[in-house]
């Protein structure tokens, strides 16, 4: 007689999940509305907590995982309302910052939300056939990265508006990339043993120059209504690119979302060029948690900040649930964006623009010092000096990547 297999529900356990997940959302939310936070900065926190943890290391694990989901979701809120991004919106932040001063921020924000939500979905059903293309293709993409990231900054350098333009990102891919070499490997005491030196790099590369530029302006402009006006088509290849481009940061070593979000560009819509930068960058930055549970399956090697957390914790890879807290906390991020995306620009159009912006840039230093030390706040100074140099010669900042690609071309 053939056996019946029947699924079994523990209610406590499912309890005590539906508990961690809560929490998680709450962590995530609290990072993504933060600016300078990471969700990294909780999951290695919740590492760091996890033996003390009574119970199933796997409820710690549906916490960072949820808490990772739903900042990718909710970042970009304070990159559109401040200009102040993580190193996963970098790209998609003064792109985004404009469409807030042309008055169509609640667009943006609903860009982001869908474009992350597109992006998981499908990532779902790729993940298995490109985790069995990676796994065989992997040494031959890692060997030869360098001169696929070569080719993607000759890309972005040639397509600037101008020679000068052209020149002046030059220099300012060379000036970022000596700086991340300087940097990326320093470990500096901190008083938060859960960050590293991407907070203030990117602080200071991509928030600060905003904020430094904003002194004395209007600040965000009231804000038309939130109807998306990328046709399906549009953003459905945004979509399909920045989920790829997840799978990238999913499975190849020390290339993030920001970067894979840069060798995205060439498939988006040219006429759609600012939307479809937030739809791709938001897509990757989602994408790549789910592609980087099956690459730490798959190689067993973490690819990401949250994996790296997981793998630390000795959370059990059940991927059946872990895929289910994903989705659950993409669909708690994607109504949290528009409950509280409004709002958010909103009160920052009421605010008093000037003290908003020092008040940030206090917040940020506060930051940098927290997770980098002393060494983080004279890196997010001399970052933020850097930051203000390409829209002086007309170049797009996001020359300044080169603070991860350099490093990357030079192995």
């Amino acid at each position: 007689m053939d056996a019946i297999v029947r699924p079994v529900v523990d209610p406590t356990f499912s309890a005590a999940a539906l508990a961690f997940l809560l929490g998680g959302v709450t962590l995530g939310t609290a990072s993504g509305l933060v600016p300078g936070l990471h969700a990294n900065n909780f999951a290695l926190l919740l590492a760091g907590l996890a033996p003390s943890v009574p119970g199933d290391p796997l409820l710690v694990g549906i916490a960072m995982l949820a808490a990772g989901v739903v900042h990718s979701f909710l970042d970009i809120v304070p990159a559109l309302a401040l200009g102040v991004p993580d190193a996963a919106t970098a790209i998609a932040a003064l792109p985004g910052h404009r469409l807030v001063i042309a008055g169509r921020g609640r667009e943006a924000l609903r860009l982001s939300a869908v474009g992350s939500a597109l992006a998981v979905a499908l990532a779902v059903p790729l993940a298995i056939p490109i985790t069995w293309v990676m796994v065989r293709s992997y040494p031959s993409v890692r060997a030869h990265l360098p001169i696929l990231l070569v080719g993607v900054v000759a890309a972005l350098l040639f397509t600037e508006s101008s020679k000068r333009a052209a020149a002046g990102g030059l220099v300012a891919f060379l000036a970022s990339a000596v700086l991340g070499v300087a940097t990326l490997d320093v470990d500096p005491a901190a008083p938060l043993d859960a960050g590293g030196i991407l907070a203030p790099l990117f602080a200071g590369l991509f928030g600060a120059p905003v904020l430094v530029d904003a002194l004395g302006g209007e600040g965000v402009p009231p804000q038309a209504d939130a109807r998306i006006t990328m046709t399906p088509r549009d953003l459905g290849v945004s979509a399909g690119a920045g989920s790829l481009a997840g799978a990238i940061v999913g499975y190849i070593p020390g290339v993030s979302a920001a970067i894979a979000s840069v060798a995205a560009l060439p498939a988006l819509p040219r006429s759609e060029g600012d939307r479809g930068f937030i739809v791709a960058t938001s897509g990757a930055n989602t994408a790549n948690t789910i592609f980087a549970l099956f690459a730490l399956a798959a190689l067993g090697t973490p690819r990401t900040g949250v994996t790296v957390a997981i793998d630390r914790a000795a959370v059990p890879l059940a991927l059946p649930i872990l895929l289910v807290t994903a989705a659950t906390a993409a669909v708690c991020g994607f109504v949290l964006v528009t409950l509280i995306g409004d709002g958010y620009l909103r009160t920052v159009g009421t605010a008093d623009y000037t003290r908003l912006s020092i008040g940030v840039l206090v917040l940020l230093a506060v930051i940098s010092f927290a997770f980098a030390g002393s060494f983080g706040v004279g890196v997010f100074v001399v970052a933020g000096g850097l930051g203000l140099f390409p829209p002086r010669v007309g170049a797009r900042r996001v020359h300044l990547m080169g603070v991860l690609i350099g490093p990357l071309i030079l192995g």
